[in-house]
């Protein structure tokens, strides 16, 4: 017989709830969307640039400070030794102003330090002209009512630096035929991009085209006044707007002798007057030689 005195236990058994899954999901779920989105905002970055701008940040980006050497290997810079001769440029650098990296080591040299400068002049005017083109197209960007004449406004890097060309196309002139005073729609434009060119270090050169006569036909005008008269009615335009006369160079007339069609210099695109950004070499450190 149970002892009356003994305690009774009861044994209650608690399910317990399953455990929880955490959030690690939900994070690694935001990463992705994250990248996603930092993707197409990178692929619609790409589509928006010119080619000049991505050619720019390829510069920018570019690695110029280790040059191949064979001396040492294993070590940190895994046998690419830094050489004495200093900085060299990479291989768009040397293209973008129209030489080889054979050219620049032909080059003679009066000091150690006078090849270093040859090097990197050229790269840092490039940059100055990229950051040139871009300041001028969205000046002409900022202002809709020239909107349409974007196809008459042609912008290019050249060797002696930046070129703003006023072209005669797509059936609309820039200039009364036989006149030297400008419609008014150029004349917008030249004040549009006066204040761009003003804030600009670069000196200008102004130079007025034609385009070469058919053969058989007969000019009314002579070309090299015409010309000579567009290129001093906008140099006159520009200066009005707020640039001063010492920054500029030269205004010249070239008539038919420099046609932007070499194969066909009839065209209308040949009308033309072009504002030159000259290139412009940065100073020299102080106790150093040309």
């Amino acid at each position: 017989m149970a002892d009356p005195t003994q305690p009774i236990i009861i044994k209650k058994v608690k399910k317990a709830a399953h455990a929880h899954h955490g959030g690690a999901w939900k994070i690694a779920y935001a990463d992705f969307v994250t990248a996603m989105m930092a993707f197409f905002l990178l692929m619609w970055l790409i589509s928006m640039t010119t080619q000049e701008q991505k050619e720019g940040l390829a510069e920018y980006f570019a690695p110029a400070a280790l040059s191949p050497s064979t001396s040492g290997s294993g070590g940190v810079l895994m046998g690419t030794a830094l050489d004495k001769a200093g900085n060299k440029p990479s291989a768009p650098r040397d293209a973008a102003r129209g030489t080889s990296g054979q050219d620049a080591k032909a080059r003679p040299t009066s000091s150690g330090g006078a090849s270093d400068r040859e090097v990197s002049r050229p790269a840092a005017g490039t940059q100055v002209n990229y950051s040139a083109i871009a300041s001028l197209r969205q000046a002409i960007q900022n202002m809709p009512e020239i909107a349409d004449l974007s196809r008459n406004i042609v912008i290019e890097q050249t060797k002696e630096g930046v070129n703003v060309s006023l072209v005669d196309d797509n059936g609309r002139s820039m200039f009364p035929e036989g006149s030297v005073k400008p419609y008014e729609r150029t004349r917008l434009v030249l004040e549009a991009i006066a204040p761009t060119l003003r804030r600009l270090p670069n000196q200008l050169s102004v130079s007025g085209h034609t385009a070469a006569a058919r053969p058989g036909s007969v000019q009314a005008v002579d070309s090299w006044g015409l010309t000579a008269g567009r290129a001093l009615a906008v140099r006159e335009i520009l200066s009005g707007a707020g640039l001063p006369n010492d920054r500029f160079t030269s205004v010249v007339g070239r008539a038919d002798t420099e046609p932007l069609f070499l194969d066909n210099p009839y065209i209308p695109p040949n009308r033309r007057v072009t504002i030159t950004l000259l290139n412009a070499e940065p100073p020299l450190p102080p106790g150093a030689f040309p």
